[in-house]
């Protein structure tokens, strides 16, 4: 077995993971793993989470899980949480750690605008995903004016109430799924405001681009990720909708010799919470079973940077 490997440039880590990472690893620092408590997975990438627990952070689902929370430090995620969480948190008298990605927090204040002006919240995205959770806990107002869809067949049984909405978007959505359900919802609601195309984020969009030239060029794209990582998926998504076998694995420990039968070039990239060595191992696997060279692929990583949040600088 003898077969190229292709590795997007575009990969990996983003600046909200990153930001995200580093919050838990400076709590930990300033207050001592006997007081840092993360809710919920802070990115949602196994590797990340075994690292920083090994360090001493303790991950848990529910702030009733947090034993004796005075002067204790909870760390909301990079997904964010809603506004009854915090409230929750300060009033069990927590130190509160936000680490929200910036951009997640950008489409918080939208929807939390749009309940002071008593309008409807269409938000695009996969109902229970915890940035979802976050992003309709930011409606202070009745439920039933907030809604969640995904697709443009959700678009055909939503009714909504007034003519007064705004639509959303989960930040890790696959471009091209949500501009058909964007166009959709504009199509069917002409007055609802919102985003020229959608709130994918950034990084989200040049790793999808990233994985566009991997399939157009291998006839195998193998993308680092976590099961429950939803950028992670949509890459995958992405090369299957190209028509290119895709697989989605954790670790290099995901790779068999089936999976590689028949390929002769070889894609590789990683989700947005992906350590570097992850993919860097795979590619050490790949090497072992035929891979002949690693050629990289795309544009160059634009890399940004996120500051911390006031009291960790």
């Amino acid at each position: 077995m003898s077969f190229k490997v292709y590795l997007a440039r575009t990969r990996g880590f983003c600046a909200g993971v990153e930001r995200a990472i580093a919050v838990v690893n400076r709590a930990l620092e300033k207050y001592g793993t006997q007081k840092v408590y993360v809710l919920h997975e802070v990115v949602h990438n196994k590797h990340v989470v075994a690292d920083l627990a090994s360090r001493g952070a303790h991950f848990v689902e529910h702030l009733s899980q947090i034993p004796n929370p005075e002067d204790k430090v909870v760390i909301f995620s990079a997904h964010g949480v809603g506004t009854k969480t915090v409230e929750a948190a300060n009033a069990l008298k927590l130190i509160v750690i936000d680490a929200t990605c910036p951009l997640v927090n950008r489409v918080h204040f939208k929807v939390s605008r749009a309940a002071k002006e008593q309008k409807e919240v269409v938000i695009i995205g996969h109902t229970g995903h915890q940035e979802v959770v976050g992003t309709v806990g930011q409606y202070d107002g009745p439920e039933e004016k907030v809604h969640v869809i995904l697709t443009p067949q959700d678009v055909e049984k939503l009714d909504l109430v007034s003519n007064k909405a705004i639509f959303a978007t989960q930040t890790t959505l696959s471009i091209d799924e949500t501009a058909l359900t964007v166009k959709a919802l504009k199509e069917k609601f002409s007055f609802i405001e919102g985003p020229k195309n959608d709130d994918t984020c950034f990084a989200t969009q040049n790793r999808q681009a990233a994985v566009k030239t991997l399939a157009q060029e291998c006839d195998l794209v193998i993308v680092a990720g976590s099961k429950n990582s939803s950028n992670s998926k949509r890459l995958s998504e992405v090369a299957l909708s190209m028509g290119v076998r895709s697989y989605l694995i954790d670790d290099c420990e995901g790779i068999s010799d089936e999976m590689l039968a028949g390929a002769t070039k070889v894609g590789v990239t990683a989700g947005a919470s992906v350590p570097e060595y992850i993919v860097q191992d795979i590619l050490k696997v790949l090497a072992q079973k035929g891979g002949s060279e690693v050629i990289l692929t795309g544009d160059e990583q634009i890399h940004r940077v996120f500051p911390l949040p006031d009291g960790l600088d």
